[in-house]
């Protein structure tokens, strides 16, 4: 992380002044797999803490959250579980794609950021934001900038008043092969100020 942020406090002096009033960011590392991958679409425009309520009771139904058991639980069961209905539509389709070995999610080791996203985009509900929290926290992937996350647009609207998402996308292009840990700087910064961490 040092070399990172060594990178990105000599090209960016926003970055710098973040990381020297907040100290260095949190890195989230997450197992790999479909668990990992529902976890990530509960977590779909709600609240980090009421998507962490629904998967423990998932998980505490289930016992496992694994594709066998996702296709056995009833759509009723996981609403009373505090999954949307459209979600449910999601975790289940998920479900069968891994189960049917349409999706390998291991392979994706072997595979590059666009192979992956390539593949999961064909996933129902599953979008760019989904996909670059699943390269960032299971994959650890160096390079991504979710623009679609709307911690991470605020804050590039507030510290360098840009609010257009191709701005945005240009800006971001300074920080490369690092925007993975640029996010997390900004996210840092976001929650700090928020009093959240």
């Amino acid at each position: 992380m040092l070399e990172g942020i060594a990178f990105l406090s000599e090209k960016d002096e926003v970055l710098k002044k973040i990381v020297a009033d907040f100290g260095f960011p949190i890195i989230q590392k997450r197992d790999e797999g479909f668990a990992a991958l529902c976890h990530i679409i509960l977590e779909q425009q709600v609240s980090i803490e009421s998507a962490n309520a629904c998967y423990v009771k998932l998980q505490n139904h289930l016992g496992e959250i694994n594709p066998e058991n996702v296709l056995q639980v009833s759509q009723e069961e996981l609403r009373s579980f505090g999954v949307s209905r459209q979600k449910s539509v999601y975790l289940k389709h998920l479900a069968e794609k891994v189960a049917s070995q349409e999706l390998v999610l291991e392979s994706f080791r072997v595979k590059s950021d666009e192979q992956i996203r390539e593949e999961l985009l064909k996933l129902k509900g599953v979008g760019h934001w989904t996909i670059d929290v699943y390269l960032m926290f299971c994959l650890q992937t160096p390079d991504v900038i979710p623009l679609g996350d709307i911690a991470i647009k605020n804050t590039i609207k507030e510290l360098y008043d840009i609010h257009a998402l191709e701005a945005m996308e240009i800006l971001s292009k300074n920080w490369k092969p690092y925007r993975t840990l640029a996010s997390y700087i900004l996210w840092h910064y976001y929650l700090k100020k928020r009093n959240k961490i």
